[in-house]
């Protein structure tokens, strides 16, 4: 279907593994504050205009460190390979570069696009210039923009992030008060509540003036004093002092953090400085630049270099007059400035997760009663709208994925990670789980359908940051059952632990699924299929079989018109559908098959064969009269012309032939063979009768309309792979299964003909092979195209 061999990529590749998303306007994931009473939600027309990447948004939905990253330090600056993302992702953090892009404003730029952005001609953008070049976008004219700090904060508070890792701040420039000249940054710090880590004001400032602006917008100032002092200077950028005290001392990120969710709480919508001295090895003396800047300076008011550019002229001359010493000063303070910012970030996120425990309780109210204003009218509250009937209601599982990459060692020669004791690893959390997985490419192939996930989760931290990142992707959570601590002891939310070598191949995987085999809720299962009549039913092989089983059997005893499309999951749990146990329900077969489709690979195929055969599926009368339908003669040379002698050889059309009484419509992955499609086809079947389907006709049925009058023929049909991807472009396999049967459901629920729909499934696919993501978040890209072979089928 698709290549999935993994290449070796380089560390610094690997800084880069992202959600590749799409670039348009029209898409906003879920962008708030976390988990405070006084988070803002965000709405309106910001929707349609603010871009926040996928592994942004979920970072911030799962509690994540963010940083912050402003996108002048790139198309403006003059220190190149800073590493800053690096930096951000070495501490536990994701970085988030935020900046203009084709007119879009965005936060979490991916590397190649701020490539993109640096070798165009990008703009300076402050805040008076978002709306702007935004607006210039709406109207076709696509520009780039690198943001400063009051442009990159605007833009990071209305994605939700809190901390923001940057160089030297802006302030009021000498003779200030007389030219007005003051820089954005102070009065952005005044109304938007981000903290800045940053190493002061550039030197060439007037420090006192910026200092006494700062207090009076209300921006708290502190100082790292790293040697524990009581009192420190504010810092000069260059210079460690500067000769003025700083208003506030810090000694600690835990400190920093603190007064980050004291302002937070508190509802102060007013910025944090936290200034961070140059490290001491690449500092320049305060008497030695205090010469150099006065000079520079003076040369820029005899030339007339005002306004914007003042500041650019002056860094050109200190840069000659120190004879290259700003340069490496410059990229070492706003390195170290990052790396703290990233362990403020984590620090934040400790304390919110309660992982660090603060040593004083907060205080809380006595009263629950909720504030009402004197006279205020009573008003009754809406009744919620009853939520509209699935389309696609997928019965699977839901997990919280940690991923652990190796990165010590060299890729080539010592790539995998050591046995017995602690090893070096960049470790990163997302939602995973192959039920959530095909309901979420489901829900991105087509925005039209109404999908819903029906899961477990436990009543635990695992379980809040599921459901807060379902609904950060716009999934409806209203069927994800979360059991009590007290009624289900011991349900934790299910986890998966992946442990990588050096070059992302998988050494070992760990998981905690056991939530959704520890307890059966048949009666619930029932209520649920009755209440959604959905016409596809997902069910993934995570359940016990006792579930799978009730599912089933729930979407026949109901008459509903639900499809029942069976995900096999891995070797081990696709045997489950064939379970030996004697008090299941019958497994029905062809015409009322109790599952309609599956979408195996050639292992799991075969997993699935040797359990019907080892549990006697294949003894039943029923099985024989439709085996015997089929009509099959001369089979070997017929399942050679249709794939191939090398596919007939490993037994792969035999077994499929077998379980078509059970599961009429399998669908074998094969990789970078491409998708084995096969059918029974009912007498009446159109592509019994269709020259363009005759072909693809394995057999017609020799049955007499008194022996079993159902069966028309078999249908068996190879599918190319529809791209193959290079080593170099594939990011990761994981999910790439499950978004085939998510896009192909998500056309079958709208009227699809599943013989139609592989090429576009296999599309999907590969989407999620170049994506870093389990789900591609450019799955959209072929909605259109979904649409289309969709509406084939209804004609």
């Amino acid at each position: 279907m698709f290549s999935r061999t993994l290449a070796s990529r380089s560390a610094s590749v690997a800084l880069t593994r992202r959600v590749a998303h799409t670039r348009t306007a029209a898409r906003l994931s879920a962008a708030r504050a976390f988990s405070t009473p006084s988070s803002p939600v965000w709405q309106g027309g910001l929707k349609d205009l603010l871009y926040v990447s996928e592994e942004v948004t979920d970072a911030i939905a799962t509690n994540k460190p963010v940083v912050a990253l402003e996108s002048t330090i790139y198309t403006h600056g003059a220190v190149e390979d800073l590493g800053l993302e690096e930096i951000v992702r070495a501490n536990g953090g994701v970085p988030a570069v935020v900046g203009i892009l084709d007119g879009v404003p965005s936060v979490g730029l991916l590397p190649h696009e701020i490539d993109r952005m640096c070798q165009g001609s990008a703009k300076k953008v402050s805040r008076r210039d978002v709306a702007f070049m935004v607006g210039k976008g709406l109207m076709g004219e696509k520009m780039n923009g690198g943001t400063t700090i009051s442009g990159t904060m605007l833009l990071a508070r209305l994605a939700g992030i809190r901390v923001f890792g940057t160089g030297g701040l802006g302030g009021v420039h000498r003779g200030g008060h007389n030219s007005m000249d003051v820089s954005a940054d102070l009065t952005e710090l005044g109304r938007t509540r981000v903290a800045v880590v940053c190493s002061g004001s550039k030197g060439f400032l007037d420090i006192p003036r910026t200092l006494e602006y700062l207090e009076t917008q209300g921006v708290p100032v502190a100082t790292f004093s790293d040697n524990g002092a009581p009192k420190v200077d504010f810092p000069a950028f260059w210079a460690r002092e500067s000769g003025i005290n700083s208003p506030s001392v810090v000694y600690n990120v835990q400190e920093a953090a603190a007064m980050i969710l004291a302002q937070e709480r508190l509802s102060i919508e007013t910025g944090l400085i936290f200034a961070s001295p140059i490290p001491e090895e690449y500092s320049i003396p305060r008497d030695e630049m205090n010469s150099i800047i006065d000079q520079a300076v003076r040369e820029s008011n005899e030339q007339g270099a005002h306004g914007n550019e003042n500041t650019p002229f002056i860094l050109k001359r200190i840069k000659e007059l120190t004879n290259g010493r700003s340069v490496p000063a410059n990229k070492a303070l706003v390195q170290s400035n990052v790396d703290r910012a990233a362990k403020i970030a984590t620090a934040i996120s400790q304390m919110v997760s309660g992982d660090i425990v603060l040593p004083v309780k907060q205080v809380k109210s006595t009263s629950q009663r909720p504030v009402v204003p004197p006279n205020a009218a009573a008003v009754q509250p809406e009744a919620s709208p009853k939520p509209a009937h699935a389309d696609i209601l997928v019965a699977g599982s839901v997990a919280v994925d940690l991923s652990c990459d190796y990165t010590s060692g060299n890729a080539d020669s010592s790539p995998a990670p050591n046995l017995h004791t602690s090893n070096p690893a960049q470790i990163s959390q997302s939602i995973g789980g192959v039920g959530r997985n095909v309901a979420l490419a489901a829900h991105r192939a087509n925005s039209e359908s109404r999908v819903k996930l029906c899961s477990l989760i436990g009543d635990d931290l695992a379980g809040s940051t599921v459901l807060t990142s379902l609904e950060s992707c716009g999934m409806d959570t209203s069927l994800v059952r979360r059991l009590d601590g007290q009624q289900h002891p011991g349900n934790r939310t299910a986890q998966y632990v992946a442990v990588n070598d050096a070059n992302k191949n998988l050494v070992m995987a760990m998981a905690d699924m056991g939530i959704f085999t520890a307890q059966s809720f048949p009666a619930h299962w029932h209520e649920i299929i009755s209440t959604e009549s959905p016409k596809w039913l997902v069910v993934d092989a995570n359940w016990s079989d006792i579930d799978i089983r009730s599912f089933l059997t729930a979407a026949k005893d109901n008459k509903t018109t639900a499809q029942v499309a069976f995900e096999p999951v891995s070797l081990e749990k696709s045997t489950r559908l064939f379970s030996g146990t004697k008090s299941l329900a019958p497994l029905r077969v062809f015409p009322n098959a109790s599952v309609h489709l599956a979408s195996p690979n050639q292992y799991e195929l075969k997993a699935m064969h040797d359990a019907a055969q080892a549990n006697d599926y294949f003894e039943s009368q029923k099985w024989w009269d439709v085996l015997d339908a089929f009509g099959l003669q001369g089979a070997r040379d017929k399942f050679v012309a249709l794939t191939s002698a090398e596919i007939t050889d490993t037994g792969i059309p035999q077994q499929i032939v077998r379980l078509l009484p059970y599961i009429p419509t399998i669908i074998t992955k094969m990789g970078s063979k491409g998708a084995l499609l096969a059918s029974v086809l009912p007498r009446e079947d159109p592509r019994l009768f269709d020259a363009a389907h005759e072909p693809y006709i394995l057999s017609r049925s020799n049955s007499s309309p008194e022996h079993y009058t159902q069966v028309g023929g078999l249908y068996m049909r190879m599918f190319p792979t529809v791209e193959t991807v290079a080593e170099q472009d594939v990011v990761s396999v994981n999910g790439v299964g499950d978004t085939f049967l998510g896009v192909l459901v998500a056309g079958l629920a709208q009227g699809g003909k599943v013989e139609d729909l592989v090429d576009v499934a296999q599309k999907g696919a590969v989407l999620t092979l170049k994506s870093a993501e389990s789900v591609s978040p450019k799955l959209g890209e072929i909605e259109r195209e979904l649409r289309y072979l969709s509406s084939l089928g209804r004609r």
